[in-house]
This record gives C-alpha cells, sequence and structure tokens, in this order.
C-alpha cells in the first residue's frame, strides 16, 4: 500500500488550531459483570452481543456542549465515543468530570466509550504524549470507572503513534493493558491503531493476536480509523476480513464520509460493518475545524441542523437510525426507534419455537421462528437438529411464501435466488452428535403478511 499519512482526526485538528483538546478510554475487560469479548462479537454481561452504533464526540474541547449527549441519542446513536484529556496536552478531564458523563450516558441509555486524546501522533507530533502516561490517567481516575464495567468501555488512547517508530505499539500497547489489569480494572479495553488510527504499515492488524493474548483477561478490542488509507472496497474488506477470519473483535471507532489525506468510502464502510455484525462510531458530532469543517454532523452543534454528512451516517443506508440496537442492560430488548432493527450479530434464542416436529431418527430436521420485528423488517432463527445418528454437515432450505427478503445473516452460509433460500454450515457447526443442535440467525425485511415459510434439512 502507497504509505499515507492520515494527518489528524477532525477534531484533533481543531485542537491545533483552537488550543484544544481531546482523551481516549480502555474498554472494561472480561469480568463476573461488564461488557466483554467472546470471539470477534462483543457482549453484554448477560450475554446478549452488542454491536456498536454512535459517534464521537469532543467533550474535552467543548465542556459547555454537554446537552449533545442527548442529541446524539435522539438521532437513534447506542454508543458515544467521548473525548477526554489527560492533562498531558490538553485540559485534564478529572474524576468528577468523567463521572459526570458516565453518568450522562446511563440516563440517556447510552454505551460510553471513553478515550484519552492526548496520545493522539505520538513519535511524529512532538506534542503527543505516551500509553504509559494514558495508563497513569486512567489509574488515576480509577474511582470514577469503578463499578461502571456494564456501561464503559475504556479506550486506551487514541491513535497512540503516528507513522514515525510506528513499531512501538505493539510493546507499548501490552504494557498498558497489563498495568491497568494489575491495577484492578475489570472493563472491555479498547486499543487503537498506530499509523494516525489507520494501520497502513499493519501493526496491528499483524501483530492483534499476540496482544490479545498479553490481556489476562482476554477482553480487549481492537479499533482501526478509516480515513484517506481506507478509500477502496477492496481495502476495507480485506482488513475487516482478516480479524474475523483470525477471530478477533474489532469496531471502527472513527471514520468520515471526505478527509485531506483521501476520500473514505463510507458506503463501503457501513455495509460491511452492517453486514460483518461489527461496531461503528462516525466522527465527529460538531465542531471541527483547521480546514475539516466537513466531517460536522451537525452545524454549530445544532441538532435541527444536519449536515450531509449527519444525514447520511444516521438516516443512509445501513445507518445508524436503520441498525442500531440500545444495549439490554438498559432493560430493554426492542430498537432505540420503533423502525430500527436489531443488529446483525443478535443470536438466536436458545430454545425457539418450533414449526416443524423434532427428528425421529437419523438425518436432521429444522425449526424456524421470527424472535422479532419491527414496522417491515423482522429478525428470525433456525436451529438445525441431528437425528438418532450424528451428522457431519447439513442443509437448510426454504420458500419465501410472500414477499421477505433478507438482509442479514450469521452463523450459516446463506444464499437466495428468489424466493427459494439455502443456508449451509459453517466449518464450526457442521458437525453434530446425535440429538444436538445448533442455531443461525438472519434479518429480513418484508411487505404485507410476514407468513412463516415451511423448512426442510437434509444431512451429509
Amino acid at each position: 500500500m502507497i504509505k499515507r499519512r492520515r494527518w489528524m482526526s477532525g477534531l484533533a485538528a481543531v485542537a491545533v488550531a483552537a488550543g484544544l483538546g481531546l482523551a481516549a478510554t480502555a474498554q472494561p475487560a472480561a469480568a463476573a459483570a461488564g461488557i466483554k469479548v467472546s470471539g470477534t462479537r462483543i457482549l453484554e454481561a448477560n450475554g446478549n452481543p452488542f454491536v456498536m452504533r454512535g459517534v464521537n464526540h469532543a467533550h474535552t474541547w467543548y465542556p459547555d456542549r454537554f446537552s449533545s449527549l442527548a442529541d446524539i441519542k435522539a438521532q437513534g446513536a447506542n454508543t458515544v465515543r467521548v473525548v477526554l484529556s489527560t492533562g498531558d496536552r490538553w485540559t485534564r478531564n478529572d474524576a468528577t468530570d468523567v463521572a459526570r458523563v458516565i453518568a450522562e450516558c446511563k440516563r440517556l441509555r447510552l454505551i460510553c466509550v471513553l478515550e484519552a486524546h492526548d496520545t493522539t501522533g505520538y513519535g511524529e507530533d512532538a506534542a503527543a504524549t505516551t500509553l504509559a502516561r494514558a495508563a497513569d490517567y486512567w489509574i488515576g481516575i480509577k474511582s470514577a470507572l469503578d463499578g461502571q464495567e456494564n456501561y464503559v468501555i475504556l479506550n486506551i488512547g487514541n491513535e497512540p503513534y503516528g507513522n514515525t517508530n510506528a513499531a512501538g505499539w505493539t510493546a507499548d500497547t501490552k504494557s498498558a493493558i497489563s498495568r491497568l489489569r494489575a491495577a484492578g480494572f475489570a472493563h472491555a479495553l479498547m486499543v487503537d491503531a498506530p499509523n494516525w488510527g489507520q494501520d497502513w504499515q499493519f501493526i496491528m492488524r499483524d501483530n492483534a493476536a499476540s496482544v490479545f493474548a498479553s490481556d489476562p483477561q482476554r477482553n480487549t478490542i481492537f479499533s482501526i480509523h478509516m480515513y484517506g488509507v481506507f478509500d477502496t472496497a477492496a481495502e476495507i474488506t480485506d482488513y475487516v476480513g482478516r480479524f474475523q477470519t483470525a477471530g478477533l473483535p474489532l469496531v471502527i471507532g472513527e471514520f468520515g464520509h471526505n478527509h485531506s489525506d483521501g476520500n473514505p468510502d463510507e458506503d463501503t464502510i457501513l455495509a460491511t460493518a452492517q453486514a460483518r455484525g461489527i461496531g461503528y462510531l462516525g466522527w465527529s458530532w460538531s465542531g471541527n475545524g483547521g480546514g475539516v469543517e466537513y466531517l460536522d454532523m451537525v452545524t454549530g452543534f445544532n441538532p435541527a441542523q444536519l449536515t450531509s454528512w449527519g444525514d447520511r451516517l444516521f438516516n443512509g443506508a445501513n445507518g445508524i437510525k436503520a441498525t442500531a440496537r440500545e444495549a439490554t442492560i438498559y432493560g430493554g430488548t426492542t430498537p432505540t426507534t420503533p423502525t430500527t432493527p436489531p443488529p446483525a450479530t443478535t443470536p438466536p434464542p436458545t430454545t425457539p419455537p418450533p414449526t416443524t416436529p423434532p427428528p425421529a431418527s437419523g438425518g436432521c430436521t429444522a425449526t424456524y421462528a421470527v424472535t422479532g420485528s419491527w414496522g417491515s423488517g423482522f429478525q428470525g432463527a433456525v436451529t438445525v437438529t441431528a437425528g438418532s445418528a450424528a451428522i457431519r454437515g447439513w442443509t437448510v432450505t426454504w420458500t419465501w411464501p410472500g414477499s421477505q427478503q433478507l438482509t442479514n445473516t450469521w452463523n450459516a452460509t446463506v444464499t437466495s435466488s428468489g424466493s427459494a433460500v439455502t443456508a449451509r454450515n459453517m466449518s464450526y457447526n457442521g458437525s453434530l452428535a446425535a440429538g444436538a443442535g445448533t442455531s443461525f440467525g438472519f434479518t429480513a425485511s418484508y411487505a404485507g403478511t410476514n407468513t412463516t415459510p415451511t423448512v426442510s434439512c437434509t444431512s451429509a
């Protein structure tokens, strides 16, 4: 790949111009309670998958815009990434202020990703601080974070290396994780890529497995920032796909529709995130400057004045209003708005209501169930059960009786030809012992009546 520098995230450019600052957070770790990692997925403490759909907000530069959190929620977001400062570069956000931010996120039923921004571009930007200093910051405000593991993810440091000596990212990231765990943090931790967040040297990608293994709680989430380096569909899908193949959790922690280092392919970013069931956090709500004002989602922090970027992110295909689902820790299982579909990675219930009888002997059978619905869409689950003998693989087929059309699937390879649907097992869920079962899920759209199809199963 051509070496392309991402100079700064939009609001970082503001900080240079206006003397304001951003902060980075670390995510909670895998504990008895709290947000945690399972393979490529992020789960709530109750085991429900959670897919981030939200935006970044520069709280540390604009503390007077506290109402922006409520405005972001009103647009349908389920997550907000809050920019904080360690005090090394900009005004420190102390424990009292961070506790206030967390309380407001909880009141608004948002998951709060906290990030320490002072590390941005370390090694290339002389004003940036180290990941070690970011770890000091989190340890110093630990009193505000204890007990918030269900609601808060700690993004240790924003874009913690520029392009100079970026290979140091691996050891420094492992050290920061180790220090936070030793200090007693039971949160999921999020780590940003080097190369100004864009990882064009693939340092994070190629060392992610060892970084993940260095976390004694195995609860680290990787965050890629997609700007000009990610200007083609091939670059986006390849990068995301490699993390999923490796079984590691990835989120798109920042991205925009344009940038000074190139034109990111935001349509593919959004479509890929939705298809793969990974989270995204657009940059940024408002207040950008230094020539990147086009990254504002609303003009002048006014929620009634969406920009073209804001309208695309909130209202467009695969955008926030179409895909966000509120965290179930807040007591609900319904989408954040009446027309919001559930996330792509929500697993089906373990015992969905059967529409076909259980197997009598040999082969396999499949049961189909609608597990949730909204407006013109619904979520379904299919459970495959082996008969009296073990099977090595399975294929489930059905024909939609109405206007139903698949929009996303998980835990199966699914193809459609007109109204005919064929679902085949993945490599990890094809072999079933006698009487054992597995499930896959999907979302679909429909018009009129959502009639249940008849499903059949054949085994190998």
